[in-house]
This record gives structure tokens, C-alpha cells and sequence, in this order.
């Protein structure tokens, strides 16, 4: 790969339709190389037009735009009110407060069975599960996942059980998943999707409430999601995002030695007043690989922006190097890489 090439595969970038590949997007891809994508909002076309979709998305993987390299395409599919893909042969997936009533074994064959779906419609990255612990009695302060009924319960044992039998299920259907939001967003009121200064002033770096992230780790979950609220317990002056203490934490004592992904750092109002080239750069040197943008026009310029930051500087070329490698390893391990000779 040209360091271009390797830019862009630290890149997930937004696709724009929902029932075809459009114009500027494809572009992109080819101009700036960017290595995965994924679908922004609720479809309800069904499998077969998301495969025309996906298909599409595919054919882009040549020589020029990515070295061949297969692309990640991925979805929000974890179910009640966050299942991106629906319609005609998707099953409706029930809440995760509604999974965490499920026996872990029923559920991983559910899952199983969701994954097969998406497979189906040639999406091969679920952006679940959900690992996040809400307190009890606490649901209904806590907007990303309480108030959505994304957590498959209030203890970290529950979550723990659940988010692994979630995994493992799409894992058994060849569905990669990220485990999320790392360290944590249960015990935070805002959405950082839409609030910024969003804060946890509880959580600590050996806290009990980290341990369903750390059974996804023991477990061998592909990508790890980090989240953009500030741990003033764990590192007061930083986003998790742009947090190295996090990041460090995660790798060791934690153990991860896969995919670290950013929550959306395009067009999230958490970092709405940071210029796109220094939150893309800021994230990566704090020891993230992959970054997330719903919309392609920020992704752009923090495309250019890594390029000439690496070009300029060695050692922050050798960042970008080991965030492509450990994203093209994930990449083999799902069959996305062409054949060597």
C-alpha cells in the first residue's frame, strides 16, 4: 500500500443513501482511500437492496483505491429503537433491555441468526454490543443508553453475560462487532451525540464497572469502541477519545490487541469546536486506529490532514502504520484481504 492507502484504512466513513452508493462518496473513496464504511440511518428497503448496496460498496476495493483490500461495512444493528437495517428479510431485533431477559445461550443463537441477516445483506461489521453498565434505579437520567433501552441490564455480571453471548453469535454468522463504549457510558446523563462536556466522575481505572469490557477482551472481540466523555477518575484534561491514559488502559492491564475505534468524531456535538485534522490526529496519538465519521466531508480533511502530518513526521508515520496493520490483521482474519501470490 502507497501511505495513503494506509491513511485511509483508518477511516469509516458514512454512507450517504440508504438504497444505493452515491456519487460523492464513491469519490472519496477513491480519491482519499478510505477502508470502511457505514450506514448512518434506519433503512427499511430490506436485504436485497442493502446488498446492491454493499455490493457496490465492494467493487470499489481495487488496486488504486485500497490495494484490493476488502472493505468493512458496517451498522448499528443492536436492536429495538437502534436497528439501522430493516425491512424485508431482517428480522426486528428486540431492545438489549429486552435481550438481557433472555438466557445467554437463547440469546447467542439469536444472534447468530441476526448476524446470518446481516451476512446476507453484505454487512460484515456490527457496532454492538453495548457493554455499558447503568445503575440501578438510574435508566431513566441516563440518556445513551438507559433512556434507550440499550443496555442489557444494571450489573456488570448481566451485561457481562449478555454482551457476550451477543458477540459470539454474530461471530458464529462471520459478523465482526466492537464492544462499546468504552470505559463506559452508564453512569453519565448526557448524549454525546448531541451534548457536549459530557462527564463521569465515578468510574476508575480498576472499576467492577469495566469488566464486561474486559470479558469482550478475554473473549477476542475484534474492536473496541471508546467514548467521548471525559473520566475526570481516570484523566481529567481529556476526552476517552483523545485520552492515551485510556487508551493505555485498554492495551494494559486490559489486554487488547485489536481494533481501537473512535465514537463518531465527524459530526458529534462533543467535539463540534475541534478541527477535524486535530481531533483525527489528536486520536490517533493517543493510541487509537480507526475513526469514525458519519460524513464524509470532515473525514476528507482528516484524511489529508494524517497524510501530512506522516509525511512531515516519522514517528507519527510510524503511528499511522501500526493503526493500518492492526486494521488490515482484522481485515484477513474476516477474509477482506486479496490473495498473496
Amino acid at each position: 500500500m502507497t501511505e495513503d492507502q494506509r491513511v485511509g484504512q483508518l477511516f469509516m466513513v458514512g454512507l450517504n443513501e440508504d438504497d444505493k452508493l452515491d456519487g460523492a462518496t464513491t469519490a472519496a473513496i477513491r480519491k482519499s482511500h478510505f477502508g470502511s464504511v457505514s450506514f448512518i440511518a434506519t433503512t427499511t428497503v430490506g436485504v436485497d437492496a442493502v446488498r446492491s448496496m454493499t455490493d457496490a460498496v465492494q467493487a470499489l476495493a481495487t488496486d488504486g483505491a485500497t490495494a484490493g483490500a476488502g472493505f468493512f461495512v458496517a451498522a448499528n444493528q443492536e436492536g429495538g429503537l437502534i436497528q439501522a437495517l430493516q425491512g424485508p428479510g431482517f428480522a426486528r431485533i428486540p431492545s438489549a433491555a429486552d435481550q438481557g431477559k433472555l438466557e445467554p445461550s437463547v440469546l447467542e443463537d439469536d444472534a447468530a441468526r441476526w448476524g446470518g441477516d446481516l451476512m446476507a445483506a453484505g454487512v460484515n461489521f456490527d457496532l454492538a454490543p453495548v457493554m455499558d453498565v447503568v445503575p440501578p434505579g438510574e435508566d431513566d437520567q441516563n440518556e445513551p443508553i438507559g433512556v434507550l433501552h440499550r443496555g442489557y441490564g444494571n450489573d456488570p455480571e448481566t451485561v457481562a453475560a449478555h454482551g457476550l453471548a451477543f458477540l459470539n453469535g454474530m461471530q458464529q454468522a462471520g459478523v465482526a462487532t466492537s464492544a462499546k463504549h468504552f470505559p463506559g457510558l452508564g453512569r453519565v446523563v448526557g448524549n454525546t451525540d448531541f451534548t457536549a462536556d459530557v462527564v463521569d466522575d465515578v468510574t476508575t481505572p480498576d472499576d467492577a464497572y469495566l469488566e464486561p469490557f474486559q470479558a469482550a477482551v478475554d473473549a477476542g472481540v475484534p474492536f473496541v469502541m471508546v467514548a467521548l466523555a471525559t473520566y475526570t477518575k481516570i484523566d481529567p484534561d481529556h476526552l476517552a477519545v483523545f485520552s492515551p491514559t485510556v487508551m493505555r488502559i485498554l492495551r494494559d492491564p486490559m489486554g487488547f490487541a485489536g481494533v481501537i475505534v473512535s465514537d463518531d468524531i465527524g459530526n458529534a456535538e462533543a467535539i463540534a469546536d475541534i478541527p477535524p485534522g486535530t481531533r483525527a490526529i489528536d486520536f490517533l496519538e493517543a493510541g487509537g486506529d480507526l475513526v469514525i465519521s458519519k460524513t464524509v466531508p470532515p473525514a476528507v480533511d482528516m484524511a489529508a490532514e494524517v497524510s501530512a502530518r506522516a509525511d512531515a513526521d516519522a514517528g507519527f508515520q510510524s503511528i499511522v502504520d501500526e493503526a493500518a496493520l492492526r486494521i488490515l490483521q482484522v481485515k484477513e482474519a474476516y477474509g477482506l484481504l486479496p490473495c498473496g501470490d
